[in-house]
C-alpha cells in the first residue's frame, strides 16, 4: 500500500449533532456542513468515537503523543491557561516524540495550521515538536479578527515569529492549507499536514463581524452574546475552507491518495447540538466527550460506511502511524490502538474499554463494550449506553456487582497513571451566575 497523504482536521468545541451527516438540522441559510458531510457520504463515519478528554488543551496532548495525557504534566491542565505563557512545565516537552516527529522521522513533510494549545516559546512550539512549519495560534482561544487572546496579547504566528495578517482566522487557516497542499503536491515526499481550526470556538464572530472585535476584547468568552445563528454560520465558514482544501487536493490529482480525518477536541460548548447526548464541554457525560469522526480515503475506504468501533483520539495517532509505515518509540509505547483495520473493514469491531478522569468536579469513567461507570461529584452511576444514552437511567442500584466491578477496573487503570498534581488548574469560562446549568 503506498503512504497516504494525511490531513487531520481538528473542530474546537464541536458538538456531537452539530453536522448534518450526525443528525444536525439546518440552520435558516441552508446545510450547515455540507463539505463534510459529503467527506461522511464518501467515506467512513463512526459513531462511537470520543475525544481524550472533554477540555481541549489535555486532547490535544493525547493526539501528539499517542498517549494519555495524565502521563505528561502539562495534560493535567484543565485546560492549559494563557497566564501560564512562559511556564518552563506546561507544554509538550520537546524531547517527548510525537505524532509529527515520528512521521517526519519516517519521510514525511510536516505542518501544523491552526491551533496549538500545548505551550508557549521558548520552551515549548509545533517547531520543536515534529513540525516543519506553524501558522496559527499558540493559544487556547484568540479573536478571529485582532487574532488577540484572553489576556489581550496578540497570538498569530508563523513558526515562532509572531505574524501580523488581517483577516477571518477561520479564512486565514483555511487558506494556507491550500497553499500547502499545492506546495507540496508532486514531490516525492508524503506529507501530513495538520489543521487545527479554533472554529467554533467563542468569540461568537461570523466573517461579517468584525465589529465585535472590540467589544469582545476585555472578555473573549463573550457572555452576554452569541446565538446559535452565529453559530452554525461559524461552522459553515469552516466547512467550506474544509472544501477549499479538498478541492485543491482534487486539481491537483491526489485526493484518493489523502488519508483525511475529521473530529472535534471535546463536545460542544452553549450553543452547540449534542442530541441525544447528555451535558457538554467539561463533562464525562457523553455529551462531553463523545464527537464526530469521519475518515475520507477513497483508495482505501468504501464510501457511505459506518463503524460502530469504540475509540479515542489516541487511537488516532496509532493509526495515522500504521498507515504511514512509521513506529512508535520503544521508549514512550502508545496507549493507542490502530484502527486501520476498521477502516479497511468497516464491519470489524474489537474490544476497547476507554478510560477518562477529571479533576474537575472529580469526575471519572469508563466505557467498556455496552457499559459505562460514571462519577460525578461523588456519585457513582452505571448505564448501558445503547439503551440509555441520555445517562438518566442509573443501572447500578440494579446491577450493584457490575458497577463494582467496573469501578475496580477503573481503579487498576488508574494506579498506572500518575497522580493528579496538586497545583494543577480547573478553568471555568462561565457558571451559573452567568447561565443556568445544564
Amino acid at each position: 500500500m503506498t503512504r497516504p497523504i494525511i490531513i487531520f482536521i481538528v473542530a474546537d468545541d464541536l458538538g456531537f449533532a452539530d453536522l448534518g451527516c450526525y443528525g444536525g438540522r439546518d440552520a435558516q441559510f441552508g446545510p450547515v456542513s455540507p463539505v463534510l458531510d459529503s467527506l461522511a457520504a464518501g467515506g467512513l463515519k463512526f459513531t462511537q468515537g470520543y475525544s481524550n478528554s472533554p477540555v481541549c488543551s489535555p486532547t490535544r496532548f493525547a493526539l501528539m503523543t499517542g498517549r494519555y495525557h495524565y502521563r505528561l504534566r502539562g495534560g493535567a491542565e484543565e485546560p492549559i491557561r494563557t497566564s501560564s505563557r512562559g511556564s518552563a512545565t506546561l507544554g509538550l516537552p520537546p524531547e517527548h516524540p510525537s505524532l509529527p516527529s515520528l512521521l517526519r522521522a519516517s519521510g514525511y513533510r510536516t505542518a501544523l495550521i491552526g491551533k496549538w494549545h500545548l505551550g508557549y516559546p521558548p520552551h515549548f512550539s509545533p517547531l520543536r515538536s515534529g513540525y516543519e512549519e506553524f501558522f496559527g495560534p499558540m493559544s487556547g482561544g484568540v479573536d478571529y479578527f485582532t487574532h488577540c487572546s484572553f489576556t489581550g496579547a496578540h497570538d498569530l504566528w508563523a513558526g515562532e515569529a509572531e505574524l501580523q495578517e488581517p483577516g477571518y482566522l477561520t479564512d486565514l487557516i483555511s487558506r494556507r492549507a491550500v497553499d500547502y497542499v499545492h506546495r507540496m503536491a508532486g514531490r516525492q515526499a508524503p506529507f501530513f499536514l495538520s489543521l487545527h481550526y479554533t472554529a467554533p470556538h467563542w468569540p461568537w464572530e461570523t466573517r461579517d463581524d468584525e465589529a465585535l472585535a472590540r467589544e469582545v476584547k476585555s472578555n473573549l468568552f463573550h457572555l452576554h452574546g452569541g446565538n446559535i445563528h452565529t453559530y452554525r454560520r461559524m461552522i459553515h465558514h469552516m466547512d467550506e475552507g474544509i472544501g477549499w482544501v479538498m478541492d485543491a487536493l482534487r486539481d491537483r490529482g491526489i485526493a484518493d491518495d489523502t488519508l483525511v480525518v475529521f473530529t472535534s477536541d471535546n463536545g460542544g460548548e452553549r450553543f452547540s447540538d449534542n442530541w441525544p447526548l447528555v451535558g457538554g464541554k467539561m463533562d464525562l457525560t457523553e455529551g462531553g466527550i463523545r464527537v464526530p469522526w469521519i475518515a475520507h480515503w477513497p483508495a482505501v475506504i468504501a464510501r457511505g460506511r459506518v463503524s460502530v468501533q469504540q475509540c479515542m483520539t489516541m487511537d488516532w495517532s496509532a493509526t495515522l502511524l500504521d498507515a504511514a509505515g512509521a513506529r512508535a518509540d520503544p521508549g514512550y509505547p502508545l496507549d493507542g490502538v490502530s484502527l486501520l483495520r476498521v477502516l479497511r473493514e468497516p464491519d470489524h469491531a474489537f474490544r476497547r474499554p476507554l478510560h477518562w478522569r477529571m479533576n474537575h468536579r472529580g469526575q471519572r469513567a469508563l466505557r467498556d463494550g455496552d457499559w459505562k461507570y460514571l462519577r460525578v461529584d461523588g456519585h457513582d452511576y452505571l448505564f448501558d449506553i445503547p439503551a440509555d444514552e441520555r445517562e438518566r437511567a442509573n443501572r447500578g442500584p440494579l446491577e450493584p456487582q457490575r458497577l463494582a466491578a467496573m469501578r475496580a477496573a477503573w481503579e487498576q487503570w488508574n494506579a498506572t497513571m500518575p497522580p493528579i498534581p496538586q497545583d494543577a488548574t480547573i478553568s471555568l469560562g462561565f457558571s451559573a451566575k452567568d447561565m443556568p446549568q445544564r
